[in-house]
């Protein structure tokens, strides 16, 4: 999931789903060990990075972009290479190097984000050059997509889930991994995790760094706890804040986020109702039955969009679960929510999509343009070429390939209804669109084992872990076994206030992490951070 910076919505790292045994994620990626890599890499590592205007008139004038080459199969450098997209705000003052920004997703596009929501990051340069990458497979790097039929992925796991028909649902959801592996290019089978986090030393390396500044949020903490695994003395200072599960399977994160979700849509209605303008009235008993019910309404008569497409009730439920990142937010989504059921008006709820629950149809010369240069070489795709449905394509890529886990075609029919109960249990509204994203790693290559496995006891520098107790997408809980996973260089900072991520939604939190990077200051063991509003430095040292 992307991390909330900006009252513009974005999407998380969608967890899959399932408390279950069954975990049903993983897209190619070859195991890659820990150990160092025996291929010669030398012509990679010896790259510097030439910045220059970005060349997009939406871009800020002082964002610089320039890119560096990674190899495509990091076994088999010589059989392929990849752009991959940068782009940094120079320091202001003395600089110190770099920090290396990643924004979450899995599948968000570094470079946008920045361009968007970067003022949040100004006060770092009075010590760096604040420096973000579109990861392989992302955005402008050789960007995957499920082609025109991505559009048919949300019918297959969405509104058309036939439960009774485990067979043909299993035929379609291999039908949909073929299409995508068909459409998405030579980067599909080298995508994920610990591919991103080996293309992160190059970039430390290209920019002139000995050791690695890291800020990551929400996904980005689990690429930045595997870097440190695969370079623990190349760590410096390392912050992770919304913190990633790095052992639970895909179907038990689905279950925590759609918790976390459901509670956060409950404290949403809780303000709502206090308002005349809330379209579900003021009745807050009856509040949570509507917004079900209008789910199940739109599943079973989409309504027509600008784009042509239908607009379905799992598709609504995307788009709540983009605006419950932020109280920011909840305003946007009160009258999104009222032109919807007014008047039918879907532009409200639409925009609060930025690829996660709605693929809107891609449009043919960008796709070809941008994959057309990825077989030619690997080279950036223009902004503009970059498919719409890259975000959501890349999420279920990257997802699917840092998890191993793939049941048989017996025990998913076994199991699938118990698992439905299961998630319409954590959450009436979520439940539903959680499992369905798991289901979507069906007919994909077995991911990884090496985050479960080898991500552990890492003898790197210390690290500063954010975990945020009302985050409705990585619970907090997620934040102290990861430290604990993690060993002693694992500092946990616990923030009381509310949100996906603490960096922009608490004072106390921005300060703290603003101190251990720019001036090395780590909070003592136990601090906390209370909810805005408080006086920060009162609990400075409490434990949690």
């Amino acid at each position: 999931m992307l991390a909330k910076l900006t009252t513009r919505p974005a999407v998380r790292r969608c967890a899959g789903a399932g408390a279950l045994t069954l975990a049903l994620l993983g897209a190619g990626l070859p195991a890659a060990a820990a150990d160092p890599p025996q291929p010669d890499l030398s012509r990679f590592y010896r790259q510097k990075v030439s910045w220059g205007a970005c060349g997009d008139p939406d871009t800020p004038k002082d964002l610089q972009c320039g890119k560096v080459t990674v190899p495509l199969d990091y076994a088999h450098p010589g059989k392929g290479t990849l752009d991959l997209a940068l782009a940094r705000y120079r320091a202001t003052g003395r600089s110190s190097g770099s920090v290396l920004l990643n924004f979450g997703g899995p599948g968000g596009q570094g470079i946008r984000e920045l361009t968007s929501g970067g003022k949040a990051f100004m006060e770092l340069t009075n010590g760096y050059d604040v420096v973000t990458f579109d990861p392989r497979g992302v955005g402008r790097s050789s960007p995957v997509s499920c082609g025109e039929g991505g559009g048919r992925l949300a019918p297959v796991t969405g509104e058309s889930l036939d439960l009774s028909r485990p067979q043909a649902l299993l035929k379609r959801l291999r039908q949909a991994a073929d299409e995508c592996a068909r459409h998405a290019g030579a980067v599909l089978p080298h995508i994920g995790t610990v591919n991103a986090a080996r293309d992160m030393d190059v970039i430390r390396q290209a920019l002139g760094d000995k050791k690695l500044n890291y800020l990551g949020f929400s996904y980005g903490t689990r690429l930045g706890a595997v870097y440190a695994a695969q370079f623990p003395h190349k760590v410096g200072r390392l912050v992770l804040d919304g913190v990633d599960t790095l052992t639970e399977s895909l179907s038990e994160q689905g279950v925590a986020g759609a918790e976390g979700q459901q509670t956060a849509l409950d404290d949403f209605l809780d303000w709502c109702t206090t308002d005349i303008a809330c379209p579900f009235g003021q009745d807050r008993r009856a509040a949570g039955g509507q917004v079900v019910r209008l789910v199940r309404s739109l599943d079973e008569n989409p309504v027509p969009t600008d784009f042509g497409g239908a607009f379905s009730g799992q598709n609504l439920v995307g788009a709540i679960g983009q605006a419950l990142y932020s109280k920011d937010l909840w305003p946007t989504l009160e009258r999104a929510l009222g032109a919807l059921v007014d008047d039918g008006d879907t532009r409200g709820v639409l925009s609060l999509v930025s690829g996660g629950g709605f693929a809107v149809p891609v449009r043919q010369e960008g796709h070809g343009t941008g994959h057309d240069r990825q077989r030619k070489g690997g080279g950036l795709v223009d902004a503009q070429d970059v498919p719409t449905d890259n975000l959501p394509t890349a999420l279920m890529a990257i997802d699917c390939a840092d998890d191993p886990d793939r049941p048989s075609d017996a025990q998913i029919t076994k199991d699938l209804k118990d698992l439905r109960a299961a998630y319409e249990q954590a959450s009436p509204v979520f439940g539903r669109f959680r499992l369905t994203q798991v289901l979507m790693c069906y007919g994909r290559p077995k991911g990884t084992n090496y985050i479960r496995d080898q991500v552990k006891n890492v003898p790197s520098a210390r690290m500063l872990l954010v975990g945020t107790r009302g985050d409705p997408a990585t619970p907090y809980r997620w934040t102290v076994e990861t430290a604990e996973r993690l060993g002693s260089s694992a500092v946990v900072l616990d923030n009381k206030g509310e949100g996906h991520t603490g960096y922009s939604s608490s004072t106390c939190v921005h300060r703290k992490v603003n101190d251990f990077l720019l001036y090395g200051s780590l909070p003592a063991s136990g601090s906390s951070c209370p909810a805005d509003g408080k006086d920060w430095r009162s609990t400075t040292n409490t434990t949690h």
